[in-house]
């Protein structure tokens, strides 16, 4: 039992964390059936549109469902701007608090999706197709080639054929060294884009540190003030919301003058 309490006490601390590891992995297992099971490169001139829709749409989905299934996003929207206070959205004082409110939402909302392209950038199948149907790739690798139509036949089948590479290269020997690996380029994009992340994710943690007003244990004291808070008002709403139901359904069955009932207003 002792056990137990230890690995649940474990959890709430670190429950974020563990959240963020969570949708991660799902991320990263959603990223390897789909390669296994949905991708096909079709290897002709929709090479560059099929892997971009496949490496870039499923993060962008990914993105607005975070967008949806977030509380604080939902509430930003919502009291971003009052109806009766419209003039006071350009204000520095308010545009200043909802970018701070903003930066850490939408860091937890990016997780998924920069998990999704950076896992797809390093098995670089989607990327391959996307470059192998690339004009920009076609006319640099194939502009000094004898036959530079039958160049851009072997790259459109590079995902699909392993010896279009060799074929490219009986083309014209003189122009063997621009023939890079598409998944090398692509792997190496997809760590770049790791450490990235995570280099800008550690420098605003450390200005968030430095700049905040209030001490180390200041700030832990309101993290565990605001979750409490959280959970009391939970409690309380859930109350409310059941003598508020009964109360109405008195009057509906029972006909009976219905007591007075206590709803936070909007500015509450």
């Amino acid at each position: 039992m002792e056990k137990l309490r230890t690995a649940m006490n474990f959890c709430i601390h670190y429950q974020k964390t563990l959240g963020y590891s969570i949708v991660s992995l799902l991320t990263i297992a959603s990223e390897q059936i789909f390669s296994l099971v949905a991708f096909r490169c079709p290897c002709n001139s929709l090479n560059s549109l099929y892997g971009c829709v496949f490496l870039l749409a499923p993060a962008i989905l990914l993105f607005l469902l975070g967008c949806m299934v977030n509380v604080r996003t939902c509430l930003l929207l919502r009291y971003s701007c009052p109806q009766e206070k419209k003039h006071c959205c350009g204000s520095w004082r308010k545009g200043h608090f909802y970018l701070k409110v903003l930066a850490p939402v939408t860091a937890s909302i990016l997780v998924a999706p920069l998990t999704w392209i950076a896992v797809a950038l390093l098995s670089a199948n989607f990327y391959e197709c996307a470059a192998s149907g690339s004009s920009f790739i076609r006319n640099q690798m194939c502009r000094d080639m004898d036959k530079p139509e039958a160049c851009w036949e072997l790259l459109e089948k590079i995902p699909c054929d392993e010896n279009a590479v060799r074929g490219l290269n009986k083309l014209n020997l003189t122009s063997k060294g621009k023939l890079v690996s598409f998944q090398a380029q692509s792997q190496i994009l997809g760590w770049l884009l790791i450490v990235i992340v995570i280099t800008v994710a550690v420098i605003l943690k450390c200005i968030s540190r430095c700049c905040s007003p209030g001490s180390y244990f200041q700030l832990k004291f309101w993290k565990i003030y605001s979750e409490k808070e959280q959970e009391h008002f939970e409690t309380k709403a859930k109350e409310h919301a059941a003598q508020l139901a009964e109360r109405n359904m008195n009057y509906i069955f029972e006909a009976t003058n219905p007591p007075p009932s206590q709803t936070p207003s909007n500015e509450d």
